[in-house]
């Protein structure tokens, strides 16, 4: 690990904020709720978007992809951004910055001018989750690091449950320009509470950032952006028969290596990947990428179900996972409770466990399932992650020095994104190529040679020959028969969906015991 000489331990360990730590975390959460709000409240308004600026909803979604490149680009580069502009200045600014893209992106004439403004958006808000992750990490002494990442952690899965219903209720009820309005008094308030309250520590205010590795940037620009657009775009090109879509890949894969190459070779990288030394991190990383990937998708793929096979409307659908929610505020600030008291390594394999079973549960639905076991297995779905994430992120940073925090928060919450990316558009593309294989599989059922095929059928067509007639009976049977078709196909590709998922969920519960136990101990002594 690269030691500062010139700041002594003493004086991280003796350093502690003028106020109370929580007032600090009030301070934090505010923008950063606001921020992982704003990557899904936008989701539910794209067609009344695409509408009122006269733009397919193919166009649309580049409202979605601009912010989300513009985000993931500025994540990574926080840390040096905190050192050389300091913590409490950047994060004020990434704030007003996000207000004010806001208050643009709800103005805005046309797409071009809201692509435009949400880039600026997602660059304001990339640096605000991992600097608010670092600040409190740092605030809070390290026996109580636990509880202050379930403050973080209750942002983090609660923001994604709550954006897609709130912002449907905004745009049904007043417009979606209100998605982007709500932010000001938001913004406004932080602002506020983190000029009153936050104060940057001794090796922020005395640390110098190196000089900015341009190639390294740049790197980290062509790959996050080529890969966003992979991810975004892949299912609709068909994937690799798209010239574009193969060749972005290989834009990524090329930039990928040149960006880890370039870094670890740098002496001032952007980005300082030798943090990956410390084992659990290393560990940690690793798993919060796979659980990210299983937790988006898993979040993704239920309101698909819920109103394409069940007919739930999209605020429906809403209320049947926003249980998800009451079980996250019940086991985030538990397990940060018993972090205090219990080996982290066991909560992450009781909440891996969890989560894979809450996914189980939802591999068993079809056409008769009510809302109630739907809402059921999303309590457990969000009670498990309060037992993943808490410790998880106490162990990924334990062994940590407190200079190195701003660093590793923001690499983990970069991997935490692009896992969660990768993972729906992994699991999507899965999803509907299963629903292809089931279709040719159960067509070669529908034959007359099929005794029960052909009751069924005459039963239909004599019923619905009643109604209109026997030659139209006939037509609208063969096309009930097709809807049936497609109706058994997709839930069988659902099922077999969430039947994956428990596996790779499961593959994540040898990497709790990779990592090594943490232990409260003073500051200084972390290493």
């Amino acid at each position: 690990m690269n030691d500062r000489p010139d700041r002594p331990a003493t004086q991280a360990a003796e350093w502690r904020p003028r106020v109370s730590p929580w007032l600090i975390a009030a301070a934090v959460v505010l923008p950063t709720f606001m921020e992982v709000l704003d990557t899904t409240i936008v989701m539910v308004a794209l067609p009344h978007i695409a509408g009122s600026m006269a733009a397919t909803n193919s166009e649309a979604t580049w409202t979605l992809t601009s912010y989300l490149v513009a985000n993931g680009v500025v994540v990574p580069i926080s840390a040096w951004l905190a050192l050389r502009y300091g913590r409490k200045r950047l994060l004020m600014f990434c704030t007003a910055l996000f207000v004010a893209s806001s208050m643009a992106c709800g103005l805005a004439p046309n797409l071009t001018f809201l692509v435009l403004a949400r880039i600026f958006q997602g660059i304001g808000g990339g640096a605000m989750v991992p600097l608010a992750q670092a600040v409190l990490l740092e605030s809070f002494p390290p026996e109580k690091r636990g509880l202050s990442m379930a403050v973080f952690g209750l942002i983090i899965v609660l923001a994604p449950i709550i954006g897609p219903t709130f912002g449907g209720w905004l745009t049904d009820n007043y417009s979606w320009r209100w998605a982007f309005y709500i932010n000001l008094p938001t913004g406004l308030l932080a602002l506020f509470l983190m000029a009153q309250f936050l104060e940057d520590p001794p090796w922020i205010r005395e640390g110098k950032a190196g000089p900015l590795d341009r190639w390294g940037l740049a790197f980290l620009v062509i790959w996050v952006g080529a890969l966003q657009v992979v991810l975004d775009k892949g299912q609709d090109e068909d994937w690799f028969a798209s010239p574009l879509i193969t060749r972005l890949t290989i834009v990524t894969i090329l930039g990928v290596a040149a960006f880890l190459i370039h870094e670890l070779r740098a002496r001032n990288p952007v980005v300082d990947l030798r943090v990956f030394r410390d084992r659990n991190f290393a560990v940690a990383a690793a798993t919060i990428f796979m659980i990210s990937g299983a937790m988006y998708a898993s979040m993704t793929l239920l309101p698909q179900f819920l109103q394409t096979l069940l007919g739930y409307t999209a605020e429906w659908s809403g209320w049947a996972i926003a249980p998800r929610g009451v079980g996250a505020f019940v086991g985030l600030p538990l397990a940060g409770l018993l972090l205090m008291r219990v080996d982290g390594r066991k909560l992450v394999a009781f909440g891996v466990c969890l989560f894979a079973y809450s996914n189980y549960r939802l591999g068993e639905i079809s056409l008769q399932t009510t809302i109630g076991s739907i809402a059921g297995a999303n309590v457990l779905q969000g009670f498990s992650m309060g037992f993943i994430f808490v410790p998880l992120s106490t162990l990924a940073v334990a062994r940590l020095r407190n200079e190195q925090m701003g660093n590793a928060t923001a690499i983990f919450n970069l991997v935490r994104n692009v896992g969660g990316s990768i993972g729906i558009s992994m699991w999507t593309t899965y999803l509907v190529r299963s629903a292809q294989r089931n279709q040719a599989y159960l067509v070669g059922r529908l034959t007359p040679y099929d005794p029960v095929y052909q009751q069924y059928m005459a039963g239909l067509q004599a019923a619905l020959g009643r109604i209109a007639g026997m030659v139209q009976g006939q037509r609208q049977a063969y096309g009930a028969m097709y809807g049936i078709l497609l109706q058994q196909s997709a839930l069988l590709a659902y099922v077999h969906t969430y039947r994956w998922l428990v596996i790779a969920i499961l593959l994540c519960l040898p990497a709790a015991f990779l990592m090594k136990k943490a232990i409260a101990r003073p500051t200084h002594a972390l290493h």
